[in-house]
């Protein structure tokens, strides 16, 4: 794809009427719109305008490039437009702008427009081709144009020292979207380094992927590092090398100066954070909120596959494990072979759910000498053992066997596990004890290795575990306090232990409030097959199917609010929704807890509530949709479910943000 394809004649505007930025902005907005390449107005504007909030797109040199990546653009397009007045766009040089090419990117496409894109920005870095694009007067000149530039010869991908045996750079580029000033840069850096005598390779870290990347040798070879970026790039490739980082609009507006200074021999020499050295000198200073969602993030996307993985495997097994006998519902899922192969290897690929989600967050706080700590702080907020539920045999040497077996079953008992939440903060703690051992742990650069591969993880790991053993004790409090609570309502009114326990369900759905509200429900349905099943546990699946279900509502109905992999994961939900699987909502839960958490607790204690008062028993512990005939009224729980679902993803998605592009 070249840019003459993007280039749409119809939308182009040669005379621009606006005179101040926004109403530029909106005059071209208009004209996507009302040819069709972009569906809604205001989402796409606020994704230009929060884009421009970042820094202006306003180049220099009379020449803008506002672009967006957005749910609401259709077709890949590039709009032309031209000002024969100039217009103050908060331009980075201070100059009035009248060249302006509006990127409208759509979202989740493959990226073969990008190429096209990293195309314009190159052209427009040429010299006197963006005279002769104020002298056209037609949108076939403007295409003309194009066709003529592309005709030439293209740029080598490394601008060669004037001298043999001369200065040689490398340099690295990136902006937030990776469409426009990533390629921008590149094209300025090349350009001046050219002119000045000095051989540099620049790679790109565009929305397409790394281009141009930098080898060993190439980095070997050169007297500095450039960074221009405003987002993360690989580092610790140049430990070791002098390095300059700036935003990627010095490295458009200011080449010259990044180059001068990369040649002086004054920059800082860059110490790779797991080779011993200081923190990355010139990195972004994150503020402390946007520290923890980065890292928690990190931890949240590496998760997700196994929730829904494993999931799905076990609502399979459910959907296979039909005509299961009553007095062997406690097997569901187990009961014959086939499913019990899917429910055996979807527990599995869930049982690491956990673990991934701790060992990513340290991963992200600490890189690699994190990583094994923040496994080991998952897995044991998984088992939940803790100081004084740890069996040391031992002691159990001189007691009878009946004694010994007693013992035990006390200390399994108080192996409560505190699930994701006990994960967050394991996560946290591995990451955040890896950091100091780096930093106060000195050994001679020989020993470098020495220090990642054995001194980090040997006692990362060792510190964590001794920390997460003191996490889980007041975990397992907090669960035992909890169960003890909701056992003493048990005679009380069904719709407020329905609106109790339906409520607690989604609280932190899967830790150790979940649990509480689960394990009641199974103690009550112990007690009451009998006599036709558990209103409680009813009550707990009912809205234990909400959370997920309410994802997929919210992802619908506020298509603008959540990203293509959020959409894609909200379908998933259907299916983990209605297995009562109410693991598939912890993402999002985790992700945006003030917004997310509060509107799940609404609809599933609504739906605990109504159950309740309905009086609908249920004779099965798990199973969500597939053992809806086991209830006394299937389609009013089911109803009931729905009710829940509609009203926490309509809160939730009211709540969310919009995305910011």
């Amino acid at each position: 794809m070249k840019i003459q394809d993007l280039l749409r004649k119809d939308v182009m505007l040669l005379d621009l009427q606006a005179t101040e930025k926004k109403a530029v902005i909106e005059e071209m907005i208009q004209s996507l719109v009302d040819h069709g390449y972009v569906t809604d107005f205001e989402t796409f504007k606020e994704g230009i305008l929060a884009r421009e909030a970042l820094t202006s797109t306003g180049l220099g040199d009379g020449i803008a490039m506002p672009h967006s990546k957005n749910a609401a653009v259709k077709e890949a397009t590039v709009l032309f437009a031209k000002s024969n007045k100039g217009v103050d766009y908060e331009s980075l040089d201070g100059q009035p702008t009248d060249l302006f090419f509006m990127i409208a990117a759509p979202e989740g496409a493959n990226d073969t427009h990008l190429a096209a894109l990293a195309e314009l920005s190159q052209y427009l870095m040429k010299d006197g081709f963006a005279d002769k694009l104020r002298q056209v007067t037609s949108p076939d000149q403007v295409i003309e144009l194009f066709d003529q530039a592309s005709e030439k010869a293209e740029e080598p991908a490394v601008v060669e020292p004037a001298n043999e045996g001369g200065d040689f750079l490398v340099a690295v580029t990136a902006c937030t979207t990776g469409i426009a000033h990533t390629y921008m840069a590149q094209e300025a850096l090349q350009k001046v380094a050219a002119e000045m005598g000095v051989g540099i390779k620049v790679e790109t870290n565009g929305a397409s992927g790394v281009g141009n990347k930098l080898t060993a040798e190439d980095i070997k070879n050169a007297k500095a590092v450039i960074i221009a970026a405003d987002k993360a790039v690989e580092m610790n490739r140049f430990d070791g090398k002098p390095l300059i980082k700036r935003p990627v609009a010095d490295g458009i507006r200011k080449t010259e100066e990044l180059i001068n200074q990369a040649l002086s021999g004054n920059a800082e020499i860059y110490k790779a954070a797991n080779g011993g050295g200081t923190a990355e000198s010139g990195d972004e200073k994150l503020s402390l909120g946007a520290a923890f969602y980065k890292h928690l993030m990190s931890g949240v996307s590496q998760m997700l596959p196994f929730v829904i993985g494993g999931g799905i495997m076990i609502a399979i097994s459910f959907l296979l494990d039909q005509g299961v006998p009553k007095d062997q519902l406690s097997h569901l899922g187990n009961y014959n072979g086939l499913s019990a192969l899917f429910n055996q290897i979807g527990g599995a690929a869930f049982g690491f759910m956990v673990p991934v989600l701790a060992a990513y967050i340290a991963y992200s706080i600490a890189e690699k000498p994190g990583l094994v700590a923040g496994f080991v702080a998952g897995a044991i907020a998984k088992a939940g053992i803790a100081y004084g539920n740890i069996p040391v045999y031992k002691e159990l040497a001189n007691k009878t066997p009946e004694q010994a077996e007693a013992i035990l079953k006390s200390l399994a008992e108080s192996q409560v596990s505190s699930g994701f939440l006990g994960a967050l903060v394991g996560g946290f703690l591995a990451g955040g004890i890896v950091l100091l051992l780096r930093k106060y742990i000195k050994v001679p650069r020989s020993l470098e290795g020495v220090k990642s591969i054995l001194l980090l993880p040997l006692l990362g790991v060792a510190l964590t575990g001794f920390a997460m053993l003191a996490v889980n004790i007041p975990m397992s409090a907090i669960n035992t306090a909890l169960n003890d609570f909701l056992m003493s309502l048990s005679g009380t009114s069904a719709v407020i232990l329905g609106l109790l326990v339906g409520g607690m369900m989604a609280v932190d759905m899967g830790g150790p409030v979940n649990k509480a509200a689960y394990t009641v429900g199974t103690l009550s349905l112990a007690e009451s097959l009998t006599s036709g099943g558990s209103t409680v546990m009813a009550a707990v699946m009912a809205a234990g199917m909400v959370p997920p279900l309410a994802v997929f509502v919210a992802t619908v109905l506020f298509k603008n609010k959540f990203t293509e992999e959020e959409r894609d994961s909200g379908i998933t939900n259907i299916v983990m929704g209605l297995s009562f699987i109410t693991e598939g909502a912890i993402p999002f839960g985790a992700a945006d807890p003030a917004r997310a958490i509060p509107s799940f607790i609404v609809g599933s204690a609504l739906t605990g509530a109504l159950v309740g008062l309905s009086g609908i028993k249920l004779m099965a512990p798990h199973g969500g949709i597939f053992v809806i005939g086991l209830t006394n009224n299937p389609i009013l729980y089911l109803v009931y479910v729905l009710i829940g679902a509609v009203v926490s993803g309509v809160i939730f998605g009211y709540l969310r943000k919009p995305l910011k592009k």
